[in-house]
């Protein structure tokens, strides 16, 4: 993969929050100009698709309903979490937000993808698993947003449908959804 001769030249922090941080980055073209960017630098993220099989096999897909003040509504999404505990690795991350969001602990993981969730900002990946074999646990939500958070239990064909009807827009779990179905049929 070629990088057309852009060079990073180095980073200028100009905010730190919890997770992730604001930085003011340089760039070097092939021509030696310079131009610079804001980036959010980010350890990523993590993703999942608990799928659950009816006696028939017909799968079924937990999601989370849950309020996201940047879009100041609630949003339908499969769990994720950040990749906010240094040096585990991403399956292990996804593991502890689905017990902590959706309740259940899986026997298969699965990676479908690593997406990039928004190239012209942030650093950020977004690790997709699909987890199957999943069993209920108690629940270890987080802060107001995951405290209040709702369930939705669907077949994982209405899933799409929610999608192509426009009510689950979020870009992970479009990703998700998607693989995890062409996967799934792949399989059958």
């Amino acid at each position: 993969m070629s990088d057309h001769g852009f060079r990073h030249v180095g980073d200028r922090r100009v905010h730190q929050g919890y997770v992730w941080h604001v930085v003011v980055a340089e760039f070097e073209v092939p021509d030696g100009s310079t131009f610079e960017r804001d980036i959010v630098r980010s350890p990523g993220a993590v993703g999942v698709v608990p799928i659950i099989f009816d006696p028939e096999g017909q799968p079924s897909v937990v999601l989370v309903r849950q309020y996201r003040p940047p879009y100041e509504r609630a949003i339908i999404e499969i769990p994720a979490g950040m990749r906010d505990v240094e040096g585990e690795p991403a399956e292990e991350t996804g593991r502890r937000e689905l017990i902590e969001e959706a309740g259940l602990r899986a026997t298969e993981m699965v990676h479908l993808i690593d997406m990039y969730p928004s190239p012209g900002m942030t650093d950020s990946v977004c690790s997709i698993f699909m987890a199957t074999g999943c069993e209920p646990v108690a629940h270890d939500r987080h802060g107001p947003e995951e405290e209040s958070m709702e369930l939705l239990h669907v077949p994982l064909d209405d899933a799409l449908a929610m999608i192509d009807r426009g009510e689950i827009a979020d870009a992970k779990s479009v990703c998700g959804l998607l693989t995890a179905h062409r996967r799934l049929t792949a399989q059958g």
